[in-house]
């Protein structure tokens, strides 16, 4: 099920140039429907704690093995066409899907939405963009909590959305790359620790966390590898490992706090305090020291050491499918 580096090359432009368009299906969207769907039926027989994590439960056997295996039987029966032009088509549709796990476009497109309206001193519209990318109440945020916000989302998605499905199409090629989506999926709609979800939303929670906790770590030393090369300093490189190291057990999330403690301590910015979710106040740790003042500039430098781990992720995986073709 091993992908060949050719079509990770390929997967990795073609999400540069297209990102995730509407007008193209999109294996999370259905994945999204399905999950919904899904909630719906089980919910109504959940009635108490033990019904609810049972129900959550069943959601995410209906969920992932699916996903797991309608994606492995139709990428073998796109490679078993024999006519040159099917075979070009089924190719075709292979390097799309891959490119639908991977998402460096979309990730810096929607941080650059609100970098951008700040330095527009479009304050509101920033507050709009980011509430399309957080889960906290952006309403009343200041300008540099908008653009904290920003570097966080940033710095977590950074695993989620890039060097964990780089790793699982590693490990298990696209089907466990679009397996790996679902479980992410599952997380980002039901896994809350709220009155609705704190049961329900259990089991798709704790898969998260595990499936996230190696791709975390790694997505952290990356960071640190980044760092280096983006403020020419080894000092810096520094000071993003001894805060990953200090600071990223330290967030609500196991897997969370590692590269946005690598990134924090890269800028010289601290993360975390409290935020407002649904109305009600969160007490989040403090995450890095803060030593840079022009958050702005630190948002700015976020991106590239966002592009630039992306980079080192890619060639990384493009390395180890390269070695393994040889072998």
């Amino acid at each position: 099920m091993s992908i060949h580096p050719a079509e990770l090359l390929l997967a990795c432009i073609l999400d540069l140039l297209i990102g995730d368009p509407r007008w193209l299906p999109h294996p999370v969207r259905g994945i999204g429907k399905a999950i919904t769907w899904f909630e719906g039926m089980l919910r109504r027989a959940a009635r108490t704690v033990s019904s609810e994590k049972a129900a959550g439960i069943m959601l995410v056997l209906c969920i992932v093995p699916p996903a797991f295996f309608f994606t492995y039987v139709l990428r073998e029966t796109l490679l078993s066409f024999e006519h040159p032009v099917m075979r070009m088509l089924g190719a075709i549709v292979i390097v799309y899907l891959i490119s639908t796990t991977i998402a460096v476009r979309e990730l810096i497109a929607s941080a650059r939405a609100v970098i951008d309206s700040v330095k527009n001193s479009d304050i509101e519209t920033a507050r709009q963009s980011l509430s399309m990318i957080v889960g906290r109440d952006t309403q009343n945020l200041s300008e540099q909590e908008i653009l904290k916000a920003t570097m966080e989302t940033l710095s977590e998605n950074l695993s989620d959305g890039i060097i964990a499905p780089l790793f699982y199409l590693v490990i298990g090629g696209l089907p466990l790359a679009i397996a790996y989506k679902a479980v992410n999926t599952l997380d980002s709609m039901v896994g809350y620790r709220n009155e609705r979800y704190i049961n329900f939303g259990w089991a798709s929670a704790r898969l998260d966390d595990i499936a996230n906790y190696i791709p975390a770590r790694i997505s952290g030393f990356l960071v640190v590898i980044a760092s280096v090369f983006v403020f020419g300093s080894l000092s810096v490189g520094r000071s993003s490992l001894h805060t990953m190291l200090r600071d990223g057990r330290k967030h609500l999330s196991p897997n969370s706090g590692m590269p946005e403690a690598a990134v924090a301590g890269a800028l010289g910015v601290s993360f975390g305090g409290p935020s407002i979710y649904g109305g009600m106040l969160v007490e989040k740790p403090f995450i890095g020291d803060k030593r840079e003042t022009d958050y702005l500039k630190a948002s700015e430098k976020t991106i590239i050491i966002t592009r630039v781990t992306a980079l080192l992720g890619i060639v990384l995986v493009g390395g180890i499918l390269t070695v393994r073709c040889l072998l």
